[in-house]
């Protein structure tokens, strides 16, 4: 398809919308709690590479399928930006490209001075 994970240009860095894909094909964890952890992991890794951490986010976007997971996935959001807190929003869609997957995750980032 062409596209990157994160793309950083100058002190922005912008995480493409990040679903539970595990190593090796392995099925994603089944709730929606383990899904945003693992695809937290994967922008928190993503971030690294582009020399930003997860204060330096300053927005994020939040796609779910069930609207009974929001809680679940925002506790994970909370766990990995704790009092950081940046602005998020959080969308119920109709679906997502593999039907195992329960939410989406994007973030931007800027970098300081």
């Amino acid at each position: 398809m062409g596209y990157s994970r994160a793309v950083r240009v100058g002190r922005h860095v912008f995480v493409a919308g990040t679903c539970a894909v595990m190593p090796n094909d392995a099925d994603p964890p089944s709730d929606a709690y383990g899904q945003a952890r693992r695809c937290l992991e994967i922008i928190v890794a993503a971030l690294a590479e582009a020399e930003a951490s997860p204060e330096h986010v300053v927005r994020t976007r939040v796609y779910i399928v069930n609207p009974a997971d929001w809680e679940a996935v925002g506790r994970a959001h909370g766990e990995v930006f704790g009092a950081h807190r940046p602005a998020s929003a959080m969308l119920v869609i109709a679906g997502m490209l593999d039907p195992a997957w329960k939410v989406e995750i994007e973030a931007d980032a800027i970098l300081p001075e």
